[in-house]
């Protein structure tokens, strides 16, 4: 399997990306990949040039740019080049650290949509408590959506959850302001009876404050919502652990006592990890393309790639597809 990646986009590009491809290639006999970008600023972080090719390119998109005037204009930046190499066939998925707003624009327009979805959704997975996580669709691709983009969102993310994830019968959830049957306005009512009668084990209605407690291993919402608990558990975690570490660091007694449970910190901290998980999948479109965080270090990259190739290895793209060439019957019924 071939993966390109914009070696260029990210906080940590591109150091990240190369060890990230390095590594990810000494695990993986079966992949080739494909780092766009500076080649002389690639080179002097590629020690290990087996089953790995440069493609070289000055132009970048930064992410303070306007995504389609970027996508437009830049057509030789990295980020536009590796969506290319999925377009052409000379790769199976494409990986981006860069500009969000970006990729997705190039998802669309240079990879293209997946037959029979309307729009593609972002889609992290997300840590909770008992350690399984789950996956958050749309997580800002689309701010607006109606009852059918709610529908295929939820069949693309339980086929990922149950053939990428190895989730039995992923349960399904709603995100809502109650979990009565009845709650929410017209778009919510009307997505949960579809939601009832889709091919998916859908669990109803669920709230925000539960979401880190692993009621549901695929959360469904439009892009608008999603953006905000998205953000906002992002910002509440940075929050609590700014906090801690002010609590561990005040005295010496608490530094005395941090430094019995580092162990137990260190291993809290990655259970919390959202990069152990790999990055944000762009479900939708004709061919895997995934969205790493932009402060995505060299592991966070390495996963990133592994998720890209569990989506090849398990066609997910034809899975989504047979899945929801089923829904037109169930929504005319």
């Amino acid at each position: 399997m071939k993966i390109a990646i914009d070696a260029m986009g990210g906080d940590n590009a591109p150091k990240a990306q190369v060890e990230g491809a390095m590594e990810a290639i000494q695990h993986n006999d079966d992949l080739h990949i494909t780092l766009v970008g500076d080649e002389q600023a690639i080179r002097a972080y590629l020690s290990n040039e087996e089953r790995i090719t440069i493609i070289h390119t000055d132009e970048v998109i930064t992410g303070d740019e306007e995504p389609i005037r970027a996508v437009r204009r830049k057509k030789t930046s990295s980020l536009v080049l590796a969506a290319k190499e999925v377009k052409d066939k000379k790769a199976d998925a494409c990986i981006s650290a860069g500009n969000t707003g970006a990729l997705v624009v190039a998802g669309l327009f240079v990879v293209g949509r997946m037959k029979g979805i309307d729009r593609p959704a972002l889609s992290p997975t997300l840590p909770t408590t008992d350690g399984r996580g789950f996956l958050l669709l749309d997580a800002g691709a689309n701010v607006d959506a109606d009852v059918h983009n709610l529908v295929q969102y939820a069949v693309m993310g339980s086929v990922y959850s149950e053939k990428v994830r190895m989730i039995d019968h992923p349960r399904v959830g709603l995100l809502n302001v109650g979990t009565e049957d009845t709650k929410g306005n017209n778009l919510m009512k009307k997505t949960f009876n579809q939601l009832k009668r889709a091919p998916i084990n859908f669990i109803g209605n669920i709230e925000g404050r539960d979401l880190m407690d692993g009621v549901a291993d695929v959360v469904v919402t439009d892009g608008f919502s999603g953006n905000i608990a998205l953000k906002t558990i992002e910002g509440t975690a940075l929050h609590v652990a700014t906090l801690f570490k002010q609590a561990l660091t005040s005295s010496l007694k608490a530094k005395l006592a941090a430094s019995v449970i580092k162990n137990d910190l260190n291993k809290l901290k990655k259970e919390l990890d959202y990069s152990e998980y790999g990055g944000s999948a762009l479900f939708g479109l004709a061919a895997p393309v995934i969205k790493s965080h932009g402060s995505s270090n060299s592991r966070a990259i390495y996963l990133t790639i592994k998720q890209a190739c569990q989506m090849i290895e398990q066609d997910m793209i034809g899975k989504i597809k047979k899945t929801v060439s089923t829904l037109e019957a169930v929504e005319e019924d």
